[in-house]
């Protein structure tokens, strides 16, 4: 049975797509193996083949740039932890504010879209700045670009928004209105299979 979302959208891939998409990820896994020392690709594969609504969903972080690796393993639940791991925010995923309300309130030069939204309707989160800040910890990401990390509802509230980079060998965090958008800042998403 084909899965699809509230627009529509076939949540599936065709078996092409599908060899294709776990041949990119089971090439990733084997060059990076300092992200997830210890893992084995088999088992790996065995949970994205017994779910496609995953599997469609990390075709989607790869479609926008966003080279998804695996980079931990939650014990508990038995779930294998995939984060965007481009060197540089995702390309397809830029110049967009942070959610809907911010890009509603733009009276004018509206983004095509927002960070949240697009995250939604790619089955994703947004890495929190814990998330993003282990990602870090695995190399340097965004030394040119920025990328919206999920904003605690205090200051989503008051109408910022934060986002993360790397400079100076130092990551930092940092605030902006919501509903900015920039050609270099864009999002990192996590995904549980």
């Amino acid at each position: 049975m084909t899965k699809s979302n509230e627009t529509g959208i076939k949540k599936d891939l065709s078996p092409d797509q599908r060899e294709e998409l776990l041949g990119t990820l089971k090439a990733r896994f084997e060059k990076n193996v300092n992200r997830h020392t210890g893992m084995e690709w088999a088992e790996v594969q065995a949970k994205l083949e017994a779910n496609s609504e995953k599997l469609w969903s990390l075709n989607e972080m790869e479609l926008t740039g966003g080279e998804p690796d695996v980079v931990g393993h939650d014990e508990e639940t038995d779930e294998y932890i995939f984060y965007d791991c481009s060197t540089e925010s995702p390309k397809g995923r830029r110049s967009v504010c942070y959610d809907r309300e911010a890009l509603e309130s733009r009276k004018a030069h509206k983004p095509e879209n927002n960070a949240m939204d697009m995250a939604a309707a790619m089955g994703i989160e947004l890495l929190t700045e814990e998330q993003y800040r282990g990602l870090q910890e695995l190399g340097n990401f965004d030394m040119k670009t920025s990328s919206w990390v999920k904003t605690p509802a205090n200051i989503r509230k008051l109408g910022g928004a934060l986002f993360c980079d790397r400079r100076y060998d130092t990551v930092f965090v940092y605030h902006n209105g919501a509903d900015s958008y920039y050609a270099a800042r864009g999002f990192r998403g996590s995904l549980r299979v």
